[in-house]
């Protein structure tokens, strides 16, 4: 193993290590997004999805 295949190993580990936090931030931004809804807008946005099941059952 030379020189070459550690820095190759060491952009490939940094890479991963991006990828990581990166996914890290977008499920911390899911996670404000759904914990920033009142129980009412749960309540009817449930309701509206239920609508839609009912109407594409019927169909």
């Amino acid at each position: 193993m030379g020189f070459g295949s550690a820095r190759i190993w060491k952009v490939v580990g940094l890479a991963g290590l991006a990828g990581v936090a990166a996914t890290g931030a977008i499920i911390a931004r899911n996670h404000r997004q759904r914990t920033q809804r009142t129980p009412e807008e749960i309540h009817a946005k449930l309701r509206e999805r239920v609508a839609a099941a009912h109407e594409g059952s019927a169909a």
